[in-house]
């Protein structure tokens, strides 16, 4: 997904704010649904981050465009890992591995088979 920085995104100096590549992030992952006609709300459940650990490698400023890509590395019976990495051009600003557990009515479940072959073709794709 690709996006440009603006005035909102940036603190004071023009520089990301650190909260913000973690909304990006998310948006990348949302429109990973959007993209093939879906919504993340799948099936009565929905994918909400269990774990994260991000790494900060340069800013990103006012202006710049970035890209945020995706990789599945792990799929379970109810969750999944996922590590996103944003970039300027080719440089790597950000690195973020979460853990999404898939829950139903606030509880942890088994993710859907037709879910986890959509995650697989997505992911393919993006290969």
């Amino acid at each position: 997904m690709k996006t440009r920085i603006y005035y909102d995104d940036t603190d004071a100096g023009g520089v990301v704010y650190h909260a913000n590549y973690l909304k990006f992030c998310e948006r990348a992952r949302s429109d990973l649904f959007y993209k093939h006609g879906k919504s993340p709300s799948v099936n009565g459940g929905h994918f909400v981050v269990r774990h994260l650990e991000a790494d900060y490698f340069k800013p990103a400023k006012l202006g710049d465009m970035i890209d945020v890509r995706n990789e599945l590395l792990e799929m379970k019976n109810a969750s999944l890992r996922l590590r996103q990495d944003i970039f300027k051009q080719e440089e790597k600003l950000f690195s973020m591995t979460s853990t999404l557990a898939y829950v139903k009515e606030g509880k942890p479940c088994k993710i859907d088979e037709e879910t986890k072959a959509f995650f697989i073709s997505v992911f393919k794709e993006l290969e």
